[in-house]
């Protein structure tokens, strides 16, 4: 019998793919993207221990997927206002499903705003090693001292608690701060005590020998003099009468 002719089919034209490094791409990815945290990630900066997640490597190439190259700039961008907002859940995907060209690893890694994300991210998912070690091999800002030294002291008192199954006591915190000093690359190097300054405990006592008893508007004054919040400050004063009351019961 005689061969039917070839059916033949229309042409389909090939489907449009998103453009890379452009701010409307960052956008689609940050507010898209970061919602379905299954999806494929190319080149990651970031390490498999940091977040604690599976990392797809090479699932770019296995889909055929574009990578979208972002600067460090519109990255450190990104992770500042994720780190500002306090989502924390979604800077730890942004970071994980961020694919960067291998060129731009370096940079990234050296980006404090970058840094600290990582930072935080490895705080919050308990990778405290992780964290000790950005913390540890990064010199920062000075801007960025008193969070990081917010963690690195935190994420002690919380091994130190696992490890004796009880909260931490006043004594038993200290006892941490000495045995796990702030290193310099999150300090500034001056002697503090109970996390303040020497110099602001000085304006504190100065502040309390003329007056134990400060109110509301003193304390707002204090505390834009030493940097700390009137909260901080009420508190140290009454710390200080209370020792200062049982000092005196003991010596009668």
């Amino acid at each position: 019998p005689p061969i039917p002719p070839a059916r033949s089919f229309p042409a389909v034209a090939p489907p449009r793919l998103p453009q890379p490094c452009v701010p409307a791409a960052l956008s689609r990815f940050t507010e898209e993207s970061l919602a379905h945290p299954a999806r494929p990630a190319g080149i990651c900066c970031v390490t498999r221990s940091a977040l604690s997640v599976p990392i797809a490597v090479g699932a770019a190439s296995m889909f055929q997927l574009p990578i979208l190259n972002f600067s460090p700039q519109q990255v450190a961008g990104v992770c500042e206002t994720l780190e500002e907002s306090g989502d924390v859940e979604r800077l730890g995907r942004f970071l994980w499903s961020l694919p960067v060209a291998p060129a731009a690893c370096e940079a990234l890694n050296k980006n404090e705003s970058v840094l600290r994300a990582r930072a935080i991210v490895a705080f919050h998912g308990g990778n405290y090693r992780e964290l000790y070690h950005i913390l540890e091999n990064h010199k920062f800002t000075k801007e960025s001292h008193a969070k990081l030294q917010a963690l690195w002291l935190e994420a002690h008192y919380q091994e130190a608690e696992k490890l004796r199954g009880r909260p931490l006591g006043p004594v038993d915190k200290y006892r941490v701060r000495k045995k796990f000093p702030l290193p310099r690359t999150i300090w500034d190097g001056e002697q503090k005590t109970h996390c303040f300054k020497e110099r602001t405990r000085h304006l504190l006592r100065e502040w309390y020998l003329q007056d134990p008893y400060p109110n509301p508007s003193k304390k707002r004054e204090l505390a834009q003099a030493t940097g700390l919040t009137p909260t901080q400050v009420g508190n140290w004063f009454k710390n200080r009468r209370q020792r200062d009351r049982a000092a005196a019961a003991k010596n009668r």
